[in-house]
């Protein structure tokens, strides 16, 4: 193996372990949510500049062998590989956004029990790791599937807004409570927004095809 290909293979590494610890600090921050954890909370906001240093070092790497004048082929690799981690860098700070309205949350009663939210957290999940996994497995077809599901979180929390509107008006003091879980409603629905961003990055890498914004694009 070339010193390029040990760069480009580098490159996709620390994508892999980049988009593992942005998955794990958003289970962390819902964690924090659900069982009322401070520590919990804590920790996944001090550790989020460990996704903002794999971006910088992805960055550095990508730059580096976009100097080499890479083929079609690779130069897509490279500025999609970029593209991916700012996503996933995107997806720790909205776990830090989840970190500090739970802390905010949890220095009050619990308004009601949360069931929506770790639902909508699942999904956004399911969503970035088969975005992921469709890159790594050079699965186009899979990476196509990932961006209608974004539909599903949408509606969840569009519901879930509606229900915590109407508790505002019948219960003026629940409000402070109701934005704050309505952040961290509107957090994750933008996880599943950077899941659909790296999915349709991955169709491109692959298959040479720009599916952003489709409807904008069709005739």
């Amino acid at each position: 193996m070339t010193h390029y290909n040990e760069e480009l293979a580098q490159l996709k590494e620390s994508l892999l372990a980049m988009a593992s610890h942005a998955e794990s600090a958003v289970s962390r921050a819902l964690r924090a949510l659900v069982d009322r954890n401070d520590d919990l909370a804590h920790q996944v906001e001090a550790d989020d500049n460990i996704l903002d240093q794999f971006e910088i070092e992805i960055d550095d790497v990508a730059i580096h062998l976009l100097a080499k004048a890479p083929l079609a082929t690779e130069l897509r690799l490279i500025t999609v590989a970029m593209k991916i981690s700012q996503n996933l860098e995107r997806v720790g700070d909205e776990a830090v956004t989840i970190s500090r309205r739970s802390v905010e949350l949890n220095s009050e009663p619990q308004l009601k029990p949360y069931v929506d939210l770790p639902r909508m957290a699942t999904m956004s999940l399911e969503m970035l790791r088969e975005a992921i996994t469709a890159f790594v497995n050079r699965e186009p077809a899979r990476a196509r599937a990932v961006v209608p599901r974004d539909q599903d979180v949408d509606d969840l929390n569009r519901q879930l807004h509606r229900e915590l509107s109407s508790y505002m008006v019948e219960r003026p003091t629940t409000i402070t409570r109701c934005l704050r879980l309505m952040v961290i409603s509107k957090a994750i629905e933008r996880i599943a927004d950077h899941a659909t961003n790296i999915a349709e990055e991955v169709v491109y890498l692959y298959e040479a095809k720009d599916i952003r914004h489709a409807s904008i694009k069709a005739p």
